[in-house]
């Protein structure tokens, strides 16, 4: 599996990502918007590992890890197929698509790309189910997060206990956004060699593991939600080279440690596959369609991927050709890291994981991957704390990109090309303000996120999905409009929209069904509302954009 995987997604590389880049035409003579727009704040020109450290320590988070753990019921045969498949055809070109659309038009989101090539009423519909989508994902993640760095245990007798890796865990996570402002202050002004830069960076993440293994800090799960979401208010609107850009160059050097490591350790240690390669299109009342394409959403496609492409990393791209390896081969990385999280679940015996206490799918992550690297005499007990960490630290990293696009869509929302901010009436002023912006976004998330994510996450795949199905459509008309080749789009486009559109309806029947059963809880309530709103949202946006492709073209670029 490990073989077939770097076979097919490095020839996906330098094949598909090859003619992609040679068909749409990218211009390395080009000027970037990083430096036509550039303002200090969200347009700042950063160097291609840098700006890759952002784009896959944002989009990768713990999305490739717990899908395909998940999705392993249905055998491994599917799930891999999906990942590669779906890694190469579907989520390698919407990632790369929704960059250079972003890139030719000064670095605007997806939502402005539809307005542009699709329509003022189709921008608005999509900025309002962006928004709604990033509340979501915002209150999820910090639930997350939040539990991840909870400190304390109570067992049924009600004995509370401390959990050192968590502790440990959150000393970390704490240190690495101290040491991301200090680095983000040397990329900046000491204009030191990229490889000096390097250095820096992995000392200072060496010695953030170290000092949170010795030190960790012990706080409750509802004291984290107040410093997580205060954490992010401050992320949101801070220039993105003082936190954003330096903290996920950080990060990203954590997971590709961990993944080479990982690769290293199934190499050495050639674990049998204890999973069978297929149980069934049916299996413990889930369906292999469309539940196998939802629940792996990072690692094959995923929608919020586009608004990370379109939202950030494209305002930081200094040269059109770095483009490739940023959007594609991010997205093929992670695509690997997926595969790896399939082969940990797959070396373990039915019921052995339980056996030995590993319950959530990051822990049977890091306890796998322990397992294989102990073979070279590594110990079990801090592989396992390593692994932990590094899954952790990528969940609070997608947190903080993810909440600063919910408010650039909240501001763009009410912003008209044609007003300039002196004949913005007040009104527009408070709302397009982004300190306003932030804070509503994140009240609005902290409150769901009381109702547990347990309750809103079944609701996040398929709003995910259904995002990618809107950023496909954009990109294809965007193509279409400037006569580039985007038949590539199509298939994906119509295969996620099957996929999405059956998903929530089959939401929102289990939803109404309960309803009428035994009336709905808070949590029930408040995903029916969720569903029924991102599926009109959706449609209306997707029925718009496929007008717009059927028309008959006849302008120029």
């Amino acid at each position: 599996m490990m073989v077939i995987a770097i076979v097919v997604l490095g020839g996906a590389y330098l094949l598909y990502g090859m003619y992609l880049q040679k068909k749409w035409g990218i211009d390395p003579n080009a000027k970037t918007p990083a430096y036509e727009m550039e303002d200090g704040v969200d347009y700042v020109p950063a160097d291609t590992n840098v700006v890759f450290g952002h784009q896959f320590a944002s989009i990768a988070g713990a999305g490739p890890i717990n899908g395909p753990i998940q999705a392993a019921i249905f055998g491994w045969l599917p799930v891999l197929l999906w990942i590669l498949i779906g890694g190469v055809f579907f989520g390698a070109v919407q990632d790369f698509a929704a960059m250079y659309a972003s890139v030719k038009n000064k670095g605007r989101t997806i939502g402005y790309i539809i307005e542009e090539y699709i329509g003022k009423l189709g921008k608005k519909l999509f900025l309002l189910f962006c928004w709604l989508f990033c509340i979501l994902v915002v209150a999820a993640f910090a639930d997350v997060v939040a539990g991840t760095f909870n400190g304390f245990a109570e067992d049924e007798s009600g004995v509370v206990s401390q959990i050192s890796a968590n502790g440990a865990v959150a000393t970390t996570s704490m240190l690495f956004i101290l040491e991301a402002v200090a680095l983000g202050i040397i990329l900046k002004y000491a204009k030191l060699n990229k490889w000096v830069n390097t250095i820096i960076a992995i000392v200072m993440l060496v010695a953030a593991v170290a000092l949170g293994l010795q030190f960790p800090i012990y706080l409750s799960r509802g004291t984290w939600h107040l410093i997580i979401f205060a954490y992010i208010l401050v992320a949101c609107v801070v220039p993105v080279w003082a936190l954003l850009q330096p903290r996920d160059y950080l990060n990203s050097y954590l997971l590709i440690f961990m993944i080479a490591g990982a690769v290293i350790g199934v190499f050495v240690a050639n674990p049998s596959c204890n999973l069978k390669a297929f149980t069934g299109f049916k299996v413990d009342g889930q369906y292999l369609f469309p539940i196998l394409f939802v629940t792996i959403a990072c690692g094959a496609v995923s929608g919020f991927h586009s608004l990370v492409s379109s939202g950030t990393a494209s305002k930081q791209i200094k040269n059109e050709k770095n483009m490739l390896p940023v959007s594609f081969g991010a997205m093929l990385m992670e695509s690997m890291l997926a595969v790896i999280a399939l082969i940990t679940v797959a070396s373990f015996a039915q019921g052995e994981a339980a056996a030995q206490g590993l319950t959530t799918q990051p822990q049977i992550f890091a306890g796998a991957i322990a397992n294989f690297l102990s073979v070279l005499g590594l110990p079990h007990s801090l592989v396992f704390t390593l692994i932990n960490l590094a899954v952790s630290a990528f969940a609070l990293t997608s947190l903080d990109s993810v909440a600063r696009v919910g408010r650039l869509s909240f501001q763009e929302f009410f912003i008209e090309d044609n007003v300039d901010e002196k004949h913005m009436s007040p009104f527009i002023k408070v709302v397009t303000n982004k300190y306003f912006a932030t804070i509503l976004t994140l009240v609005l998330a902290y409150l769901l996120t009381k109702v547990g994510y347990a309750e809103i996450w079944p609701l996040f795949g398929s709003a995910n999905q259904l995002l990618s199905v809107l950023a496909l459509v954009a990109c294809a008309v965007f193509l279409k409009k400037t006569k580039r080749q985007g038949a590539m789009l199509w298939l994906p486009m119509l295969f996620m929209m099957a996929v999405t559109f059956t998903a929530l309806g089959m939401t929102i029947v289990k939803l109404s069904k309960a309803f009428v059963a035994t009336g709905l809880s808070l949590g029930n309530t408040l995903q029916l509302i969720f569903a029924v709103l991102l599926l009109i949202l959706g449609v209306l946006v997707a029925v718009q954009g496929i007008k717009k492709l059927m028309e008959k073209s006849n302008e120029t670029e």
